[in-house]
């Protein structure tokens, strides 16, 4: 199952899953963008967003409003939706209207890798390869891998440091994936405190020695966190 958690409040961007992206509010641009793969259910702390979600055929669940992030939403979510311990379930984020489907199912198809494997511990990402310019934007989070293509660790900063002059930077795309037993295994953790300083919930997991799965893709998506981002995203509809 894909859960959208769409907050209503932002700091930076009130409103923002609201938002008009080509004639669609954002969060319900962003969930036919991938209607196609999964069920999908939109976790929100609003009866506006509940009432818009029934009224284009979305499921849409009531969470907490206390929730520090998305990732507690979605766990929320699948914890009233009584999904099956053992069930995929992929986290995208309700501003992400230009999210591509191969992007979303390549994740998909990495996690039931890890559930034939067997892996204790479920849980699965994507990046993608990045300029040095990009590298430096500290909204833009990279990632390193090991050999197994696990993630070693995220940052703000570029990583790794390019003291030799040769670093391939890698960009972390924020689509998670898990089983609901792992999804709800992580939000149990404690908060670590490598996560509080970068302000990276990810981290957590590798600080409690927990492998994220990576995988490689090609996209040219984006997040709309701004109005410049939303006028960026109004163009691109337009053609312009």
């Amino acid at each position: 199952m894909i859960i959208i958690p769409a907050r209503l409040a932002s700091s930076r961007f009130p409103k923002k899953v609201l938002a008009d992206i080509g004639g669609l509010p954002m969060v319900i641009r962003t969930a036919k963008q991938v209607e196609h793969l999964d069920d999908i259910a939109i976790a929100t702390d609003s009866l506006e967003v509940i009432d818009l979600c029934r009224q284009y055929g979305y499921k849409a669940i009531m969470t907490s409003d206390t929730h520090k992030s998305g990732t507690d939403r979605i766990n929320e979510a699948a914890q009233l939706l009584d999904l099956n311990d053992e069930e995929i379930i992929v986290n995208i984020q309700a501003d992400e209207p230009f999210i591509e489907p191969d992007v979303v199912h390549a994740v998909i198809t990495r996690l039931n890798e890890l559930k034939k494997q067997k892996a204790p511990f479920i849980m699965a990402s994507c990046y993608n390869a990045v300029n040095d310019d990009a590298a430096q934007d500290p909204n833009l989070v990279k990632v390193i891998m090991d050999v197994n293509h696990n993630a070693i660790y995220f940052s703000r900063n570029p990583i790794p440091f390019n003291r030799s002059g040769n670093a391939t930077y890698f960009g972390h795309i924020g689509i998670y994936g898990f089983t609901k037993k792992s999804l709800h295994d992580f939000c149990m953790l404690d908060d670590a405190p490598i996560e509080d300083i970068e302000k990276l919930e990810q981290l957590r997991a590798i600080y409690h020695d927990k492998k994220i799965a990576m995988v490689k893709v090609a996209s040219a998506g984006f997040g709309i966190d701004t109005l410049e981002d939303l006028e960026r995203a109004k163009k691109i509809f337009l053609g312009l």
